[in-house]
């Protein structure tokens, strides 16, 4: 039952074309890359000009066995994507700038490096469209799409195992004889005269005024967006496809409905440390019980540029910019002692990391914030900032 349908289809659809007598080309197969190879440099040498080879998937070398010339598709990509770019720029220029002009967080009315993005998209969407446009309508020529070479046993073959190459007989050297013996000569499996083909036109000579052609474009279209609009809006969100839309997740700062407490974000377990993690030794302790390790980063510019970074973030706002305790809270805080007294700059660099780290009054732990070298990295910044408010005659210069 199955083998009559596809012999239906094929005596309906696949008919070939009755041939003229009118000769349209010569081609010749090859069993292997190297024969065709062999033959184009050998018909290019030759000096025939109307030729092509047909092989089932690229071949090395062929461009330069044929001797082609670089194609001019690369200028129709490039004129077309200036004209996007251009076009981008403009439509933005006039839609933001000149028609409907809004300042958005402060930026100008036309903001080119916002605008890039946009520019770039219909940068590439007009090229591939003027592209794709060419290639159907200059260099396949439709709507006029036939070819005599259609329903040929070389097509077959080249599609499928074969290696081949033709001569058209409109070449100003083609010679019937003087060609098939080439091809013989080269080793060819099988050399074929291919005849021009009568096709049946219907009742008119261009497929876009043809009613039933339109009608299949028509069809086409409305049939491709009624699957697309199923397939995008009805179909991913039904089991099982919707599994990336419906993940079994919870989202931060929702409620949850799994826990008591009703929170869906989670703490770590009490008591847990991740692998290779040391937690702090002193963590909870008073500042006595704090053993004096000396501050593993060394004091280079690198370091101190790092912990001034940290310091003006974390620490300037209530310690001010040179920690002297002149907040810049302006009152919403309570303001902390100044980071110069003699306390302070008696205290070991293990001291002052154990405040980072644990708090102390009113000022909060930082090891969730600030990491630990980071602290450290403070700590040298600090000893800069105490140093420069104490300066001995020896550091000033020339001393």
């Amino acid at each position: 039952m199955i083998g009559n349908i596809l012999k239906k289809f094929d005596d309906k659809f696949l008919k070939t074309e009755p041939r003229t007598g009118k000769l349209y080309a010569v081609s010749a197969l090859f069993d292997t890359p190297d024969q065709i190879i062999h033959a184009a440099e050998k018909v290019s040498g030759a000096g025939y000009k109307k030729f092509d080879v047909l092989t089932p998937y690229p071949v090395h070398g062929m461009d330069g066995a044929m001797k082609l010339k670089p194609t001019g598709i690369g200028w129709v990509a490039m004129v077309a994507g200036m004209s996007g770019t251009t076009l981008a720029f403009l439509m933005i220029w006039w839609m933001v700038g000149v028609n409907y002009p809004n300042i958005f967080g402060g930026k100008p009315y036309f903001n080119l490096t916002a605008s890039i993005p946009i520019m770039f998209e219909l940068t590439v969407l007009i090229s591939a469209l003027t592209l794709v446009g060419s290639l159907i309508a200059i260099y396949m020529k439709l709507p006029f799409n036939a070819n005599p070479l259609m329903d040929t046993e070389f097509v077959r073959r080249v599609t499928s195992d074969k290696f081949g190459i033709y001569i058209a007989a409109d070449d100003p050297k083609f010679k019937l004889e003087e060609v098939r013996a080439m091809f013989e000569e080269l080793g060819s499996s099988a050399v074929s005269n291919i005849h021009e083909a009568e096709y049946d036109k219907g009742k008119t000579n261009n497929p876009l005024t043809d009613k039933k052609f339109v009608g299949a474009l028509v069809g086409t279209a409305a049939a491709t967006a009624m699957i697309s609009y199923f397939v995008l809006n009805v179909l991913l969100f039904l089991p099982p496809f919707d599994w990336m839309h419906r993940q079994p997740k919870v989202l931060p700062q929702t409620e949850s409905k799994f826990f008591k407490d009703g929170w869906s974000m989670r703490k770590p377990v009490e008591g847990t440390v991740a692998r290779g993690f040391m937690p702090y030794e002193f963590k909870g302790m008073p500042d006595s019980m704090v053993v004096a390790t000396p501050n593993p980063l060394p004091v280079t510019q690198k370091v101190l540029d790092l912990g001034k970074k940290r310091f003006d973030t974390y620490c300037s706002p209530c310690h001010g910019f040179y920690g002297k305790g002149d907040s810049r809270m302006r009152g919403q805080f309570p303001v902390p002692p100044t980071l110069h007294s003699q306390k302070v700059t008696n205290w070991k660099d293990a001291n002052i990391y154990h405040v980072i780290t644990n708090g102390q009054n009113t000022m909060p732990s930082y090891q969730s914030s600030i990491s630990r070298d980071d602290r450290w990295a403070i700590i040298h910044y600090l000893r800069v900032l105490q140093r420069s408010q104490n300066a001995p005659d020896s550091d000033v210069e020339g001393k």
